[in-house]
């Protein structure tokens, strides 16, 4: 198999990947959000997650973060098709910077 087949077969698995889990994810924090909800007293280690969008819910610690595309959607109007639509830009994306550097590393080897 060729080079450019092995890359488009790579992306396209990938995006196939991504725009089936979309449906199979949970709306429970990861472990990075539970982390970051626990140190900053929004969640105690063995009770429940508090609820998306109660601003009591979620401390008074000062760690913010402005996602681009934040929980993989683009807006509640677009629903599944804005997490499909982010998940498939995403994919393109981390595949440019790894093939980018991919060709830095090459570049700098010769």
């Amino acid at each position: 198999m060729e080079m450019k087949s092995f890359i488009a077969v790579g992306i396209v698995l990938a995006i196939a990947i991504g725009v089936t889990a979309v449906f199979f994810a949970s709306s429970d924090p990861d472990g990075l959000e539970s982390t970051a909800l626990f140190v900053q007293g929004g969640k105690t280690l063995t009770g429940p997650s508090p609820e998306d969008g109660d601003p009591e819910a979620v401390g008074s610690g000062t760690f913010a973060y402005a996602a681009p595309m934040p929980d993989y959607a683009l807006g509640e109007e677009l629903g599944s098709l804005g997490a499909i639509i982010a998940i498939i830009v995403g994919v393109l994306i981390a595949f440019a910077l790894a093939f980018g550097a991919g060709k830095v590393v090459a570049a700098s080897k010769q």
